[in-house]
């Protein structure tokens, strides 16, 4: 691990690594609780969008150019291989998506000896609009839920959960807003996810001091929300921009008052109180 490390802070809970995830995953030497995973969805078609009002290329870069059908199967299959193998028994992990590959997931999680536990709806309250006019308004994702072993039990804080539901079962549809603009302060990525939405998955699925990857770090969103809420995070990028990026978020984090302000933001988007 320590031959492609990018940056590691002074107690070790935040750890990034450069390069391939497919080449850098053997090499960790900690088994995993959590796994949360934003891999390319291969949009970078040269197409279209609105952003802030203006229209722009939805392409995002090379990393996000699809190949070929196969080659994107492929790609999938590889790296949640590479992941399970590094997962404790009882650990899950957590991909994002849309319909451009979230049946492909749905299809070999199974396939690699993982039990889906539940396809999360994230409902965006302010989704780009749809200019063409031609069709409904995209403003979901998706996060599959799955655990290691169909038989092996996993770690979920209910009560947390129903307790910051307002005492009711939380549902498998949660209504959050994108990325905010006090979350792009140290600069952005053009995925970026938005930090309440990782603190929600991390709060469900952890306990404290709980070990974390990312394969597809980006800006470290996993990174930070992990070190708010005290679990030790590895991310893997293959861009020196992002990874500098998320180092700085990181330090930014460490200014007196700024883990205190990230957590009370979390708890207002998500409408909850804190424990």
């Amino acid at each position: 691990m320590t031959d492609h490390l990018f940056f590691q802070s002074e107690q070790a809970d935040f750890s990034l690594m450069k390069g391939d995830c497919l080449t850098l995953i053997p090499s960790i030497e900690t088994e995993l609780d959590m796994v949360f995973a934003d891999p390319p969805y291969f949009l970078s078609n040269d197409g279209l969008t609105v952003k802030n009002g203006k229209v722009q290329s939805v392409n995002k870069g090379k990393w996000d150019k699809l190949i070929s059908d196969d080659d994107a199967t492929t790609f999938t299959y590889e790296w949640l291989a590479a992941v399970r193998e590094k997962m404790a028994d009882n650990a899950t992990v957590w991909v994002s998506g849309t319909h451009h590959n979230i049946f492909t997931l749905g299809r070999i999680l199974p396939e690699l000896g993982f039990k889906i536990l539940n396809v999360i709806t994230w409902e965006k309250t302010n989704p780009p609009p749809n200019f063409s006019c031609r069709f409904f308004t995209h403003s979901t994702e998706f996060i599959i839920w799955a655990r290691k072993h169909p038989k092996v039990p996993h770690y979920y804080d209910y009560d947390l959960m129903k307790k910051l539901n307002n005492d009711k079962q939380m549902k498998d549809v949660w209504r959050l807003p994108a990325v905010a603009k006090w979350e792009k302060s140290c600069g952005k990525h053009p995925t970026q996810k938005p930090l309440a939405l990782l603190a929600q998955i991390i709060l469900a699925s952890t306990k404290k001091d709980a070990i974390i990857l990312d394969p597809f770090a980006g800006s470290s969103t996993t990174g930070v929300a992990s070190n708010v809420l005290g679990r030790r995070f590895i991310g893997i990028d293959q861009e020196d921009e992002y990874l500098k990026l998320s180092q700085a978020r990181y330090k930014d984090l460490q200014n007196e008052g700024r883990k205190a302000f990230f957590k009370q933001h979390f708890y207002r988007l998500l409408n909850k109180t804190d424990d």
